[in-house]
């Protein structure tokens, strides 16, 4: 293939991963992301009678040392290579997702009949999304805790917390096995719930969704996700905060105080971790937090600490135990 060719190719991978409004890292949504930072820094600064300027609240939304940061530049490797060489991943799951959706249906017909539509197209296809919307997030929390949870899982995992710096590249800091994984047990959660849920609902529909993705999902995407990854502390307080997952909460979910460990495992919503007692609550005021893994050196910011090293440690004998310094048995 000719170089102009692979070139052209890159750029089309590369302008798919930002352009469309439900892309993962969408401008629109990173745009929507600079706003909200930009009026809660602006709203905090004015609440502690300090004034409220365009250059330093730059300054701390996008502090020097973070991008400059080796952690920083490790997450934009990740960017370029699950963006630019590793995006087909996701068409992996794809057969088994057709399949389970196809034959769940199939077998409920088969021993209990076929129901008889009973809502409008427009209602059936939002609670078709809806159903589908939260088994994303319950395939997320689980595969999340067994990410946590599982030696060798953690060992792959872990990529994503040696981050030191928290920037909304960060959400691509994830190993290609990892991504692979998750792909696919939360596909295996939607792909059950699309089928149930058409059988239930007596007809196919679709789901409401944007370039392919979700409408819900999309519609987090340009609230606060991004900020997930992000210095900005914004807090849900009392019952929204059992509900929701705000960005305090994710950056907890990184802390390496120990206090933290394996709690707020959910993306968009906190109900997962509030029903199974993993929440971990954040303050109203900013929490002084430290990010990374204890024990880990600057190679774990270089491309072989990034893709090679978390793959021999996942399938030695002994692997340490989840966000700790011990070993333990695996599987315990």
């Amino acid at each position: 293939m000719h170089i102009s060719a692979i070139l052209t190719d890159l750029a089309a991978r590369l302008a798919g991963s930002i352009l469309p409004i439900g892309a993962t890292f969408s401008l629109t949504s990173l745009q929507c992301a600079f706003v909200i930072a930009f009026l809660a820094t602006a709203r905090r600064r004015r609440a502690r009678g300090r004034k409220v300027a365009l250059r330093p609240l730059l300054r701390m939304l996008f502090p020097r040392k973070t991008w400059v940061s080796a952690s920083c530049r490790a997450d934009v490797l990740y960017f370029l290579f699950n963006t630019l060489f590793y995006g087909a991943a996701f068409g992996w799951t794809i057969l088994s997702y057709k399949w389970i959706s196809l034959a769940i249906p199939a077998a409920l017909n088969a021993h209990l009949g076929s129901p008889t539509p009973y809502l409008p197209p427009l209602v059936a296809s939002g609670a078709l999304t809806v159903v589908m919307f939260l088994a994303y997030e319950l395939g997320y929390w689980i595969d999340h805790r067994l990410s946590h949870e599982i030696p060798a899982l953690w060992e792959i995992h872990k990529v994503h917390h040696t981050a030191e710096h928290l920037t909304p590249l960060t959400v691509w800091r994830v190993h290609p096995l990892e991504t692979l994984k998750a792909y696919n047990i939360i596909g295996i959660f939607a792909a059950m719930a699309n089928g149930s849920t058409s059988w239930a609902l007596g007809e196919h529909v679709d789901p409401f969704a944007l370039n392919g993705r979700n409408i819900l999902i999309v519609m987090f995407m340009h609230l606060y996700v991004h900020l997930q990854h992000s210095s900005v502390w914004i807090a849900f307080p009392g019952i929204w905060g059992r509900i929701f997952l705000s960005p305090a909460h994710h950056q907890l979910h990184h802390s390496r105080d120990i206090r933290h460990f394996n709690g707020n495992l959910g993306s968009c919503l906190a109900i997962w971790d509030t029903l199974f007692g993993t929440l971990r609550a954040p303050t109203r005021e900013p929490q002084k937090l430290h990010y990374g893994v204890e024990g880990e050196d600057a190679q774990a910011h270089g491309p072989i600490g990034l893709f090679v090293t978390p793959a021999l440690r996942a399938f030695r004998p002994v692997p340490l135990a989840p966000q700790t310094g011990v070993t333990a048995t695996p599987g315990v």
